[in-house]
Protein backbone atom coordinates (compact mmCIF):
# COMPACT_ATOMS: atom_id res chain seq x y z
CA UNK A 1 0.00 0.00 0.00
CA UNK A 2 1.21 3.47 -1.00
CA UNK A 3 0.97 6.12 1.32
CA UNK A 4 0.22 9.63 0.33
CA UNK A 5 1.97 12.07 1.85
CA UNK A 6 1.31 16.18 1.59
CA UNK A 7 4.14 18.12 0.78
CA UNK A 8 4.30 21.01 3.00
CA UNK A 9 4.20 24.51 0.55
CA UNK A 10 7.34 26.02 0.14
CA UNK A 11 8.41 28.91 2.75
CA UNK A 12 8.18 32.60 0.96
CA UNK A 13 11.87 33.75 0.32
CA UNK A 14 13.30 36.97 1.82
CA UNK A 15 15.55 39.44 0.47
CA UNK A 16 16.94 41.39 3.71
CA UNK A 17 19.01 44.45 3.31
CA UNK A 18 20.99 45.41 6.36
CA UNK A 19 22.92 43.21 8.91
CA UNK A 20 23.42 45.67 12.15
CA UNK A 21 22.08 43.69 14.91
CA UNK A 22 18.39 44.05 14.07
CA UNK A 23 18.86 42.82 10.63
CA UNK A 24 20.64 40.24 11.84
CA UNK A 25 18.25 38.59 14.51
CA UNK A 26 15.32 39.18 11.59
CA UNK A 27 17.76 37.32 9.89
CA UNK A 28 18.50 34.04 12.00
CA UNK A 29 14.63 33.76 12.98
CA UNK A 30 13.87 33.37 8.87
CA UNK A 31 16.35 31.10 8.22
CA UNK A 32 15.86 29.10 11.11
CA UNK A 33 12.05 28.96 10.25
CA UNK A 34 12.85 27.12 6.69
CA UNK A 35 12.86 30.77 4.96
CA UNK A 36 15.37 30.95 2.08
CA UNK A 37 17.47 34.23 2.67
CA UNK A 38 19.61 36.50 0.41
CA UNK A 39 21.32 39.36 2.68
CA UNK A 40 23.04 41.95 1.81
CA UNK A 41 25.32 44.37 3.91
CA UNK A 42 27.41 47.37 2.91
CA UNK A 43 30.58 45.66 5.23
CA UNK A 44 29.94 42.10 3.69
CA UNK A 45 32.29 40.71 6.58
CA UNK A 46 28.93 40.88 8.65
CA UNK A 47 27.28 38.38 6.31
CA UNK A 48 29.95 35.64 6.67
CA UNK A 49 28.01 33.96 10.03
CA UNK A 50 24.72 34.00 8.22
CA UNK A 51 26.23 32.28 5.13
CA UNK A 52 27.76 29.44 7.67
CA UNK A 53 24.15 29.39 8.56
CA UNK A 54 22.29 29.10 5.28
CA UNK A 55 22.01 32.81 3.67
CA UNK A 56 23.04 33.61 0.63
CA UNK A 57 25.14 36.53 0.41
CA UNK A 58 24.74 38.97 -2.64
CA UNK A 59 27.45 40.83 -3.55
CA UNK A 60 25.42 44.60 -4.47
CA UNK A 61 22.12 45.48 -3.32
CA UNK A 62 20.89 44.97 -7.36
CA UNK A 63 21.80 41.67 -7.06
CA UNK A 64 19.69 40.82 -3.74
CA UNK A 65 17.18 42.89 -5.01
CA UNK A 66 16.57 40.89 -7.81
CA UNK A 67 16.66 37.88 -6.00
CA UNK A 68 13.42 37.93 -4.28
CA UNK A 69 10.12 39.19 -5.13
CA UNK A 70 9.79 40.41 -0.90
CA UNK A 71 12.67 42.81 -0.17
CA UNK A 72 13.19 43.61 3.35
CA UNK A 73 15.08 46.87 4.02
CA UNK A 74 16.79 47.56 7.65
CA UNK A 75 19.21 50.05 6.87
CA UNK A 76 20.30 52.78 8.97
CA UNK A 77 18.23 55.66 8.29
CA UNK A 78 15.86 57.10 5.22
CA UNK A 79 19.21 58.43 3.66
CA UNK A 80 20.82 54.68 3.46
CA UNK A 81 17.68 53.80 1.52
CA UNK A 82 17.93 56.59 -0.59
CA UNK A 83 21.92 55.71 -1.39
CA UNK A 84 21.59 52.29 -1.68
CA UNK A 85 18.41 51.74 -3.52
CA UNK A 86 18.51 55.02 -5.52
CA UNK A 87 19.20 52.97 -9.28
CA UNK A 88 17.96 49.67 -8.21
CA UNK A 89 15.19 48.33 -10.08
CA UNK A 90 12.15 47.65 -8.17
CA UNK A 91 9.20 46.90 -10.52
CA UNK A 92 7.17 44.15 -9.54
CA UNK A 93 8.97 44.05 -5.79
CA UNK A 94 7.48 44.21 -2.89
CA UNK A 95 9.19 46.17 -0.56
CA UNK A 96 8.81 46.75 3.75
CA UNK A 97 10.99 48.97 5.03
CA UNK A 98 11.52 48.63 8.53
CA UNK A 99 13.86 51.72 9.11
CA UNK A 100 13.20 54.27 11.99
CA UNK A 101 11.90 57.07 10.23
CA UNK A 102 9.15 60.04 10.27
CA UNK A 103 5.59 59.52 9.16
CA UNK A 104 6.08 62.27 6.45
CA UNK A 105 9.44 60.31 5.34
CA UNK A 106 7.41 57.24 5.50
CA UNK A 107 4.82 58.60 3.43
CA UNK A 108 7.67 60.16 0.78
CA UNK A 109 8.92 56.54 0.82
CA UNK A 110 5.80 55.28 -0.34
CA UNK A 111 5.75 57.32 -3.38
CA UNK A 112 9.10 56.90 -4.17
CA UNK A 113 8.26 52.95 -4.43
CA UNK A 114 4.97 53.14 -6.06
CA UNK A 115 6.97 55.51 -8.64
CA UNK A 116 9.41 52.42 -9.22
CA UNK A 117 6.51 50.09 -9.62
CA UNK A 118 6.76 48.34 -6.45
CA UNK A 119 4.33 47.77 -3.76
CA UNK A 120 5.27 49.50 -0.46
CA UNK A 121 4.58 48.65 3.54
CA UNK A 122 6.23 51.24 5.98
CA UNK A 123 7.19 49.32 9.79
CA UNK A 124 7.89 50.23 12.76
CA UNK A 125 9.64 47.92 14.98
CA UNK A 126 8.04 48.04 18.69
CA UNK A 127 11.48 45.63 20.22
CA UNK A 128 14.76 45.35 20.66
CA UNK A 129 17.15 42.42 18.68
CA UNK A 130 16.92 40.11 22.00
CA UNK A 131 12.83 40.30 21.38
CA UNK A 132 13.54 38.98 18.29
CA UNK A 133 12.29 35.45 17.24
CA UNK A 134 11.67 35.03 21.18
CA UNK A 135 7.10 34.82 21.23
CA UNK A 136 6.67 35.56 24.86
CA UNK A 137 8.87 38.65 24.87
CA UNK A 138 5.69 40.71 23.74
CA UNK A 139 7.66 42.87 20.37
CA UNK A 140 5.81 43.45 17.46
CA UNK A 141 5.88 45.30 14.27
CA UNK A 142 3.49 47.85 12.76
CA UNK A 143 2.60 47.55 9.23
CA UNK A 144 1.18 50.35 7.15
CA UNK A 145 0.67 50.82 3.70
CA UNK A 146 -0.63 48.39 1.29
CA UNK A 147 -2.99 46.10 2.83
CA UNK A 148 -2.68 43.69 -0.30
CA UNK A 149 1.10 43.13 0.22
CA UNK A 150 0.74 42.90 4.23
CA UNK A 151 -1.93 40.24 3.73
CA UNK A 152 -0.29 38.36 1.16
CA UNK A 153 3.39 38.51 3.50
CA UNK A 154 1.79 38.26 7.02
CA UNK A 155 3.06 34.65 7.76
CA UNK A 156 6.52 35.35 6.92
CA UNK A 157 6.44 38.64 8.16
CA UNK A 158 5.01 37.64 11.69
CA UNK A 159 7.74 35.18 11.65
CA UNK A 160 10.83 36.95 13.26
CA UNK A 161 7.43 38.77 15.83
CA UNK A 162 4.08 39.93 15.63
CA UNK A 163 2.65 42.07 12.79
CA UNK A 164 0.30 44.37 13.97
CA UNK A 165 -1.13 46.39 10.67
CA UNK A 166 -2.57 49.97 11.28
CA UNK A 167 -3.87 51.46 8.59
CA UNK A 168 -3.17 52.27 4.23
CA UNK A 169 -1.70 55.22 5.18
CA UNK A 170 2.08 54.73 4.75
CA UNK A 171 2.92 57.26 7.73
CA UNK A 172 1.18 55.39 10.39
CA UNK A 173 3.25 52.72 11.19
CA UNK A 174 6.06 55.34 12.29
CA UNK A 175 3.11 57.38 13.96
CA UNK A 176 1.93 54.66 16.04
CA UNK A 177 5.93 53.95 16.72
CA UNK A 178 6.94 57.30 17.70
CA UNK A 179 3.84 58.07 19.67
CA UNK A 180 4.33 54.91 21.93
CA UNK A 181 8.23 55.59 22.11
CA UNK A 182 7.38 59.24 22.96
CA UNK A 183 5.05 57.92 26.19
CA UNK A 184 8.11 55.43 27.04
CA UNK A 185 9.99 58.52 27.15
CA UNK A 186 8.00 60.53 29.52
CA UNK A 187 7.82 57.25 31.95
CA UNK A 188 11.76 57.17 31.86
CA UNK A 189 11.50 60.92 32.96
CA UNK A 190 9.31 59.99 35.49
CA UNK A 191 11.60 57.08 37.17
CA UNK A 192 14.58 59.39 36.44
CA UNK A 193 12.95 61.79 38.69
CA UNK A 194 11.35 58.97 40.97
CA UNK A 195 15.23 58.10 41.52
CA UNK A 196 16.90 60.82 41.89
CA UNK A 197 14.51 61.87 44.95
CA UNK A 198 15.29 58.57 47.36
CA UNK A 199 18.97 58.73 45.74
CA UNK A 200 20.99 59.55 49.04
CA UNK A 201 18.65 58.45 51.52
CA UNK A 202 19.19 54.89 52.86
CA UNK A 203 16.66 53.52 50.74
CA UNK A 204 16.65 50.13 48.78
CA UNK A 205 16.57 51.00 45.25
CA UNK A 206 15.79 47.88 44.29
CA UNK A 207 12.82 47.54 46.93
CA UNK A 208 11.71 50.71 45.55
CA UNK A 209 11.85 50.06 42.11
CA UNK A 210 9.20 47.01 42.70
CA UNK A 211 6.98 49.62 44.04
CA UNK A 212 7.73 51.94 41.47
CA UNK A 213 7.00 49.33 38.63
CA UNK A 214 3.66 48.44 40.35
CA UNK A 215 2.43 51.75 40.91
CA UNK A 216 2.79 52.68 36.95
CA UNK A 217 1.34 49.44 35.99
CA UNK A 218 -1.81 50.31 38.12
CA UNK A 219 -2.33 53.74 36.94
CA UNK A 220 -1.29 52.57 32.86
CA UNK A 221 -5.41 51.80 32.54
CA UNK A 222 -5.52 55.90 33.01
CA UNK A 223 -5.03 56.22 29.19
CA UNK A 224 -7.96 54.70 28.03
CA UNK A 225 -9.96 56.87 29.72
CA UNK A 226 -8.14 59.72 28.17
CA UNK A 227 -8.70 57.90 24.99
CA UNK A 228 -12.11 58.05 25.78
CA UNK A 229 -12.72 61.24 27.00
CA UNK A 230 -11.05 62.15 23.62
CA UNK A 231 -13.84 60.48 21.36
CA UNK A 232 -16.63 61.56 23.39
CA UNK A 233 -15.72 65.00 23.92
CA UNK A 234 -16.64 64.40 27.48
CA UNK A 235 -13.68 65.08 29.69
CA UNK A 236 -15.57 64.57 33.22
CA UNK A 237 -16.90 60.96 32.92
CA UNK A 238 -15.53 58.43 35.17
CA UNK A 239 -12.29 61.01 36.65
CA UNK A 240 -11.63 60.21 40.03
CA UNK A 241 -8.79 63.13 40.16
CA UNK A 242 -9.63 66.54 38.33
CA UNK A 243 -7.78 69.04 36.89
CA UNK A 244 -8.23 71.40 39.55
CA UNK A 245 -6.93 68.70 42.30
CA UNK A 246 -4.16 67.20 40.43
CA UNK A 247 -2.75 70.68 39.69
CA UNK A 248 -3.07 72.00 43.56
CA UNK A 249 -0.73 68.75 44.21
CA UNK A 250 1.92 69.54 41.62
CA UNK A 251 3.25 72.36 43.83
CA UNK A 252 4.03 68.85 46.84
CA UNK A 253 5.96 67.92 44.36
CA UNK A 254 8.17 70.25 43.27
CA UNK A 255 8.78 71.43 47.21
CA UNK A 256 9.90 68.07 47.85
CA UNK A 257 12.42 68.06 45.11
CA UNK A 258 13.72 71.53 46.45
CA UNK A 259 13.90 70.09 49.61
CA UNK A 260 16.03 67.01 48.59
CA UNK A 261 18.45 69.49 46.48
CA UNK A 262 17.05 67.96 42.89
CA UNK A 263 16.24 69.91 39.69
CA UNK A 264 12.51 70.03 38.90
CA UNK A 265 13.48 70.38 35.26
CA UNK A 266 11.80 66.93 33.87
CA UNK A 267 8.51 67.87 35.80
CA UNK A 268 8.10 71.97 34.94
CA UNK A 269 6.87 71.41 31.54
CA UNK A 270 3.87 69.07 32.17
CA UNK A 271 2.93 71.07 35.39
CA UNK A 272 3.11 74.09 33.23
CA UNK A 273 0.69 72.56 30.69
CA UNK A 274 -1.07 71.45 33.30
CA UNK A 275 -2.03 74.98 34.59
CA UNK A 276 -2.30 75.97 31.27
CA UNK A 277 -5.16 73.41 30.77
CA UNK A 278 -6.63 74.66 34.54
CA UNK A 279 -7.03 77.81 33.42
CA UNK A 280 -8.80 77.35 30.09
CA UNK A 281 -10.89 74.64 31.52
CA UNK A 282 -12.36 77.47 33.99
CA UNK A 283 -15.38 76.68 36.12
CA UNK A 284 -15.29 73.04 34.63
CA UNK A 285 -11.56 72.39 36.18
CA UNK A 286 -13.40 70.82 39.51
CA UNK A 287 -14.84 68.01 36.90
CA UNK A 288 -12.76 67.64 34.05
CA UNK A 289 -9.60 65.08 33.80
CA UNK A 290 -6.39 65.69 31.98
CA UNK A 291 -7.57 65.02 28.65
CA UNK A 292 -7.45 68.82 27.53
CA UNK A 293 -3.71 68.77 27.78
CA UNK A 294 -3.61 66.97 24.54
CA UNK A 295 -5.63 69.68 22.52
CA UNK A 296 -3.32 72.17 24.03
CA UNK A 297 -0.30 70.27 22.64
CA UNK A 298 -2.04 70.70 18.91
CA UNK A 299 -0.80 73.80 16.93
Amino acid sequence: MTQNTVEAPAKTPVTLLGLGAMGTALARTWLAAGHPLTVWNRTAARAEALAAEGAKVAESVATAVAANQLVVVVLLDDASVDEALGGVDLAGKDVVNLITSTPAQARARAEWARERGARYLDGGIMAVPPMIGVPESGGYVFYSGSRELFDEHRETLAVPTGATYVGGDAGFAALHDVALLSAMSGMFAGITHAFALIRKESIDPAAFAALLSDWLVAMAPAAHQTAEHLKSGDYTTGVASNLAMQSAGNQTLLDTAEGQDISSELLVPYYELMRRALDSAAEAADEEGTARMVDLLRR
